[in-house]
């Protein structure tokens, strides 16, 4: 199963990062640059334990829809996010956040399968396993501006 781990540097307190990494509206202005909207669950606001969000967006040159759940929650140390229902065999993205003198440090571990078997796999070490880091970079980037000017 590939694993992606980012670590993030924030310069802005932990409880705020929390908030952002888990708030539907920062996602959805974080991932303009594919059409992203919601079209079923929590629509804005923050995510809580057992939310779900159904997210429609522009990847790899189509339209998926993708459900996840938030399947475990500790403020403002981690939270869990898992597909309940998208184009992945399966994926868990676990976000953890800890308090440094200077901000935050924002850590994603992003672990997913691919689904049709080796042809999965292939696409994952061509391009698929590039694709999705950049897609989690780019976001991590939108939210530590969003905090920092928040907290400037």
């Amino acid at each position: 199963m590939p694993t992606i781990t980012l670590h993030t540097k924030i310069n802005a307190p932990v409880e705020v990062v929390f908030d952002l990494a888990r708030s539907v509206d920062a996602h959805r202005d974080s991932m303009s640059h594919t059409d992203e909207t919601v079209i079923a669950g929590v629509t804005s606001g923050l995510m809580e334990l057992d939310d779900t969000v159904t997210w429609r967006a522009k990847h790899l040159g189509r339209y998926r829809e993708l459900t996840s759940k938030i399947t475990e929650l500790k403020f403002p140390q981690f939270f869990v996010d898992e597909m309940v229902e998208g184009d992945f065999k399966s994926f868990r993205h676990e976000h953890r956040f800890v308090q440094i003198d200077s901000g935050t440090i924002m850590t994603d571990i992003f672990e997913y399968s691919s689904p049709y078997g080796f042809i999965g796999k292939a696409a994952d070490a061509l391009f698929l396993r590039a694709y999705m880091k950049s897609l989690l970079s780019k976001r991590n980037a939108a939210l530590k501006a969003a905090a920092e000017l928040s907290h400037s």
